[in-house]
């Protein structure tokens, strides 16, 4: 599986972005998908992820409710659409894939295939 990682950009505290990851392969629908992000000099930390389907979604507690993960599986492609953002979300964003036999998405070590990341700046 490759993942291709788009839609960061710079944008004003309050304002939102929408990343998309596509992904290539025949299995995208078997993957769990999950997106993590990194800010300067600090470990990535877990964003949110989403089940094989979609019927499931999980998020870090600090961002329920200003983010959003969904997957349309027939484009193979994951969203994220951040809202509210803050000065504090800039970081850079990389989405991920979980084989079926998985397991906590939370975990990033649990995940398989990895984008290269896609620069989010808010500024205040």
């Amino acid at each position: 599986v490759q993942l291709q990682a788009s839609g960061g950009g710079l944008v004003q505290a309050g304002g939102s972005l929408r990343l998309s990851c596509a992904a290539s392969g025949r299995a995208f629908s078997s993957y769990v998908m999950g997106w993590f992000r990194q800010a300067p000099r600090k470990e990535r930390e877990f964003v949110a992820a989403i089940s094989a389907r979609g019927s499931r979604t999980y998020y870090a507690d600090s961002l329920k409710g200003r983010f959003t993960i969904s997957r349309d599986i027939a484009k193979n492609t994951v969203y994220l659409q951040m809202n509210s953002l803050k000065p504090e979300d800039t970081g850079a964003y990389y989405c991920a894939a979980m084989m079926p036999s998985g397991g906590n998405y939370y975990h990033d070590h649990e995940y398989d295939y990895w984008g290269q990341g896609t620069q989010v700046t808010v500024s205040s």
